[in-house]
């Protein structure tokens, strides 16, 4: 393909590493359309790179910046397994100068979609309780630090191979296999329900955050509200509920510089020793993505994948 040009509003990004998610391997398999692909397109939502090049309108980023970001891949927008992309200014940030850029390409969407469950919906402070579903998982362990940063003390949920994770992240691990929904909440929050409870994982997950809410002025956030559910035990405990779409603004082009704003926010966390990623230490290339994509399918990565597209 030719190397695009940036319009008004955008840059150029030469990319140098491609974060790898879920969504990218559900859009390869026509499994997603709330992500509506228009074909051909270039996957890969999360990237990492350097300015080369400023469109009219920029005045904010210059060449030479290194720069993350979810710029694409989505609603025909091309994505970040490719050397350069033309992006949308307002969705970049630069790049933390405590991380890699293989660290920073692993952030964006998992980043975005914590702070907006988290941050946006339910506005999470010091002293409240908050229990991560999912706690070693993408958006998971990003969330557990967003907590912890805000000053809230932290409970997860994983199987038992993942608690060791979830401690390292100073969260309190909770083997959801082992331990009843009534027994943590008796355990850790005295019966009462903790103040947030960030579901990440969907399904009967969704419905057991429902029950380990607290009471009146608990709220639910959920980024994989799929599924019937029955809202009733969320309504028997006088709690609110909110969902999490973070692909919105690229697809709709509404709310895009939020996103900035929330990877600026990543930044200073990450510059102030309170972020890191959990990415796995293998070495992806351009032509490895599709090795990439089966190890997501089968859950063998250990840690957030990434593609080197180029040193």
């Amino acid at each position: 393909m030719p190397r695009p040009h940036p319009s008004p509003g955008e840059v150029l990004v030469r990319i140098t590493s491609s974060g790898v998610n879920p969504l990218d391997v559900k859009i390869a398999a026509g499994a997603a359309d709330h992500a509506q692909p228009t074909l051909p397109t270039i996957l890969g939502l999360d990237l990492a790179g350097v300015v080369v090049q400023v469109g009219a309108d920029v005045h904010d980023l210059r060449p030479g910046d290194e720069v993350y970001g979810m710029t694409g891949g989505v609603g025909g927008i091309p994505g970040s397994l490719a050397e350069y992309a033309a992006v949308d200014a307002t969705l970049l940030a630069r790049t933390p100068a405590t991380l890699t850029a293989i660290q920073a390409a692993a952030l964006p969407l998992v980043f975005i979609t914590a702070w907006e469950g988290l941050v946006d919906r339910a506005d999470v402070r010091e002293g409240q309780r908050v229990l991560v579903h999912g706690g070693a998982g993408g958006v998971g362990h990003v969330a557990i630090q967003i907590a912890r940063a805000r000053g809230a003390r932290v409970y997860a949920t994983g199987s038992a191979g993942q608690l060791e994770v979830i401690d390292a992240l100073g969260a309190a691990p909770i083997d959801y296999r082992r331990t009843p929904v009534a027994d943590y909440v008796a355990a850790h929050t005295g019966g009462e329900g903790f103040d947030v409870v960030y579901d990440t994982v969907g399904g009967a997950t969704l419905d057991a955050s429902f029950t380990a809410v607290r009471r009146y002025a608990g709220h639910v956030v959920s980024s994989l509200g799929w599924g019937t559910h029955s809202l009733a035990p969320l309504s028997f405990r006088g709690a609110t509920y909110s969902g999490v779409f973070t692909l919105a603004p690229l697809l709709t082009g509404r709310g895009r510089a939020h996103h900035g704003e929330i990877l600026r926010e990543a930044t200073a966390l990450a510059e102030a020793g309170d972020l890191t990623p959990i990415v796995d230490a293998r070495v992806f290339l351009l032509d490895d993505a599709p090795e990439a994509h089966r190890l997501i399918e089968t859950g063998g990565g250990a840690g957030k994948l990434v593609v080197r597209v180029r040193s």
